[in-house]
């Protein structure tokens, strides 16, 4: 059954054989260190045949994680073992960053999961309970010495830790241990020096890990190394000497491809094309016809110009700025050896396996953010294992390009090897958080325990000076060290609520710590965000999110300024929202400006743009999730609370909230065709549903059934309504207003919707003080069960006006929002210092006209003596008495009991009170159907006609379109 997983290795390599008998016959944990082109791929695939040997079938219960640093090795990964694994019943997953497929559902149905560590971290953090977590037999982890990168390596670090003290206290909490299934930790490196401190990592209590180094001698392809020094002036800058290299590259691959294929490492996307082009000048290569004709043919199928007119004289680029499909064209013609020289960046060395005879690093230097520095050791030998080909080769040449002065260093460096350490310490915050969120640290002592976990620990006790201790420490005073540094981090979240300490120093998260663990934010970007004030614009929120520390990676390249400078400011073209003052100089600001030109459906003809564009997208969609639910726990920030629910919303439709494009939204219609909606003026679901289904195909040049599918897709999106009514209960500090959201088309969603089952919409309402009276998710699913969803909420009286804002704000969708302004009716005139303020809006009387309120807080009322006489004249005629109302004039107010008076009390007894309150309810409603806002119009028109009537509005004044009624 496993031979077609083999079928690729007829025979085993010495690293192989030398692993098989521990990986194949035992369950112990494994590090291997060994020279690229060993076969490590193939030990990975002889521990999860000894998991599927051990395991009983049908593996519903039994998992593999694969873990990989970069997205180009998991891709390639999950292409292998879908077709190695899929006959004998595994099915694969990758989980990435470029995957939306988090569904846990997906992922519990899949045997093998393919992931990076931060998307693994990510997932984890949100498993309540840790139960996939626990079905987890079989860890592997690849290119374990990513652990030593100083921005990636304390996650790969973190997640490693996480899964063995799941599994520690499961042991633990089991009576009986032995029903715990073993989970096992598979490790490998070609750029190890230091494999003992992995191997001792990953060791249980049970067992030691195996460590196996494979030395150099064992390579499969014997590798030379050349290190070539060349001359630099100290006053030429790195970018000049970058330059010269250009011209030497010829004449070193003339002396050592031996007329093979040659990779050249470069430093940035810029210098590859550079690079390239002089080369394509200077040298000619020998090609065959067949040859010649398949590059003319690879060359018509490319979409960048620049690189077809090279490849045709046998040269070409790779970076991963390219067009994906330009990407796979050049590999497919390197990899069969049609194309004689690649240049490309180093991130090819880490991702896509393109092996050579020849590797060149042209320059020891790259560009990281905003300056030069010397590539690590690891990116060295990473770069230096892809030359060799064991299916072509039997030797191998890399070939170092440096400056004379550090010749000496990189030949050293090629002998021996810098000890790989851990950068835990430099981001131990954020991963503190995420473990008291997950309660696997509760207080000092068991982060302790959680810190003897991880490799920061084996490595503080073998060199402490790493870590900022002194020397001199033994073990109890380097474990008290690494406890003062938890502590320190531990007060740092402290001092932001993000967690709670007691007396006793245990730990609780906070619901502001959870989120942070929950959408994976830096602890810098919630410091940034804790100076908030609370009244921030769209413009000013898209500010502070284009400061934030996930968009780190997004790097100012010096061609891209023109191209952003024109989307910022130009005359003659269509420009971003919100125009930033002078020139693109920062990474920030060309954040603020890649993400307001794809808000706005401005085209970006550059790639590496788009896909700067992408990338800020996928993280900015979480900061702005984030940020929309941090906000919603304040009550004194509600414009800067509803501009974030717009914002989030705003990056899931990647439009602008006032958007003409709303018809983007919907399935096959992209920019273009919105474009054609928009000039035919289609700018809003309504007008699109009005239209008729072959008018819509004339406009979009389709054939039918296109315009149906367009209307039906419109259709079946839910449309809400929104209903405000101020009830009786109010006094001079509150009042009571009825909110209803109805669904309109609830009967017609039973069936089909177009959104999906989680679309909800956000329920805002604020006051003039910016104070945030209510805030609340109503999903459609409760919508849909009686068509209507009540709130009767009280509304403070703000010191500013009586105005509130109500505002309901869909999740997924523009041009589903309904904002509105209200004016809520107090019981008496607003004081301003010692002037009286009328209130000039009586907007409370639209509802029943009864108080219901405590009598005790009633001002007395201003009655005009005339009038009252006539009033008692009327009460006496119908042998009443009057009523209890304090309204001001009772002449004009909307109660007939005002003007007619109530029984006198001795002929209502206590039991009937009650009952003839109804029946003068029912019995005024017989009489008149008109509503009391109207009645009382209509009196104040024939009783009062010199009343000044703008003092009574009663319709809700709306800053959008009024809804029909």
């Amino acid at each position: 059954q496993f031979r077609s997983i083999f079928k690729d290795f007829p025979y085993f390599n010495y690293a192989q054989s030398k692993a098989l008998d521990d990986l194949l016959y035992t369950d112990r944990n494994f590090v291997v260190c060994a020279p690229t082109g060993s076969g490590k791929t193939v030990m990975f695939e002889l521990a999860i045949t000894r998991l599927l040997m051990e395991a009983p079938l049908p593996w519903l219960n039994t998992k593999v994680v694969y873990m990989a640093p970069i997205k180009a090795l998991c891709s390639q990964r999950f292409d292998d073992w879908k077709e190695k694994f899929g006959p004998i019943g595994l099915s694969c997953k990758e989980l990435t960053g470029d995957t939306v497929m988090d569904d846990l559902f997906e992922i519990h149905h899949a045997h093998i999961i393919i992931t990076t560590p931060e998307k693994w971290d990510s997932m984890t953090r949100r498993w309540r309970g840790n139960s996939l977590v626990q079905l987890v037999r079989l860890f592997l982890i690849d290119e374990v010495h990513v652990i030593k990168d100083e921005s990636r390596g304390a996650t790969l670090e973190v997640v490693v830790s996480r899964m063995k003290t799941v599994q520690s206290s499961l042991w633990r909490l089991s009576e009986n241990h032995d029903a715990v299934p073993p989970l096992r930790f598979v490790a490998v490196s070609a750029t190890i020096p230091n494999a003992e401190d992995i191997a001792e990592w990953l060791s249980d209590s049970k067992m030691p890990a195996v460590c196996l180094k494979i030395d150099e001698d064992q390579r499969p392809v014997k590798l030379r190394k050349v290190v070539l020094g060349f001359p630099c002036s100290d006053n030429q800058t790195e970018f000049k000497f970058d330059l010269t290299l250009n011209y030497k590259i010829a004449s070193i691959i003339q002396t050592y491809s031996e007329q093979k294929p040659a990779l050249v490492f470069c430093a940035t996307r810029k210098g590859v094309q550079q690079a390239a082009s002089v080369l394509a000048k200077d040298a000619k290569f020998l090609l065959s016809i067949e040859q010649k004709q398949r590059l003319q043919r690879s060359a018509n199928s490319l979409k960048d110009s620049k690189l077809r007119d090279l490849l045709i004289y046998g040269v070409a680029y790779h970076h991963a700025g390219m067009e994906i499909s330009d990407r796979k064209i050049i590999e497919g013609a390197f990899t069969v050896g049609d194309l004689p020289v690649l240049f490309t960046t180093s991130t090819l060395a880490m991702g896509v396996n393109l092996p050579a005879h020849l590797v060149v690093i042209k320059s020891t230097m790259h560009y990281v953010g905003g300056m030069f520095q010397e590539y690590s050791e690891t990116d060295i030998l990473q770069m230096i294992g892809r030359a060799g080909r064991p299916q072509f080769d039997t030797t191998a040449t890399a070939v170092i390009m440096t400056r004379w002065s550090t010749r000496e260093k990189y030949i050293q460096m090629l002998n021996g090897a810098d000890i790989i350490e851990s950068s835990l310490h430099r981001h131990l915050v954020e991963h503190l958080n995420a473990e008291i969120v997950l309660h696997t640290v509760t207080d000092v002592t068991v982060a302790l325990e959680w810190i003897r976990s991880s490799f920061l620990y084996i490595r503080a006790l073998k060199n402490p000076t790493h870590y900022g201790f002194s020397s001199g420490l033994d073990k109890i005073g380097i474990e008290a060290k690494l406890q003062e540094l938890c502590l320190k981090n531990l007060n740092d979240l402290s001092s932001f609520d993000l967690i709670r300490m007691d007396e006793a120093n245990n730990f609780k998260p906070t619901e502001t710590g959870r989120l942070m663990a929950w959408y994976y934010i830096a602890f810098d970007t919630v410091k940034q965000f804790f100076t908030i004030k609370g009244t921030e614009t769209l413009n000013e929120l898209i500010t502070m999110i284009s400061k934030c520390t996930e968009f780190l990676d997004v790097k100012l390249r010096t061609n891209e300024k023109k191209i952003l400078n024109a989307l910022n400011k130009d005359k003659d073209k269509i420009t971003i929202r919100f125009p930033m003052e002078g020139k693109i100089k920062t990474r920030e600001m060309k954040i603020n400006c890649l993400i307001q030109a794809q808000l706005g459906c401005i085209p970006i003809q550059d790639f590496t743009l788009t896909q700067d564009t992408g990338r800020i997208f996928r993280n900015g969609l979480r900061v702005t999730r984030w940020l929309s639910d941090f906000l919603a726990s304040y009550k004194n920030n509600f414009s800067a609370l509803l501009n974030s629910l717009i914002l989030a919303k705003c990056f899931r439709c990647k439009l602008w909230e006032n958007s003409l494009h709303v018809s983007k939204q919907l399935e096959k219609i992209g920019v273009s065709l919105s474009n054609a909606m928009i000039h035919a003026g289609l700018t809003s679901f309504k007008k699109i549903e009005d239209t008729n289904a072959r008018e819509l195909e004339l406009i979009l040049n389709r054939h039918p059934p296109f315009g149906n599918q367009i209307k039906e897709s419109v259709l079946h999106l839910p449309k809400y309504e929104l209903d405000i009514e101020q009830l009786p209960k109010y006094s001079d500090t509150s009042a009571e207003i009825l909110v209803t959201i109805k669904l309109t088309n609830y009967e017609q969603l039973q069936t089909k919707r177009t959104a999906t089952d989680f679309h909800y919409v956000t329920l805002v309402i604020g006051d003039a003080d910016n104070q945030v009276i209510f805030n609340q998710k109503i999903m459609d699913s409760v919508l849909l069960k009686t068509g209507n969803w009540t709130k009767k909420i009280e509304v403070k009286r703000a010191l500013k006006s009586e105005d509130i804002s109500i505002n309901l704000i869909s999740s997924d969708y523009v041009g589903l929002d309904i904002q509105q302004a209200y004016t809520a009716f107090y019981l008496t005139a607003k004081t301003v210092g010692s002037k009286v303020v009328t209130n000039q809006k009586l907007k409370a009387e639209s509802s029943l006209g009864m108080y219901y309120g405590s009598p005790q807080s009633l001002p007395a009322a201003k009655v005009d003596t005339g009038r009252r006489s006539k009033q008692e004249i009327t009460y006496k005629k119908h042998g009443n008495r009057e009523c209890n109302h304090r309204c001001k004039n009772k002449d004009v107010c909307g109660h007939d009991c005002c003007k007619t008076g109530v029984p006198p009390k001795s002929e209502m007894n206590e039991d009937s009170k009650f009952s003839s309150y109804l029946a003068d309810l029912r019995s005024r409603n017989s009489i008149s159907s008109v509503p009391p806002v109207k009645r009382l119009k209509m009196q104040m028109l024939n009783q009062a006609p010199n009343v000044d009537l703008s003092q009574f509005v009663f319709t809700p004044k709306s800053s959008l379109p009024a809804l029909p009624r």
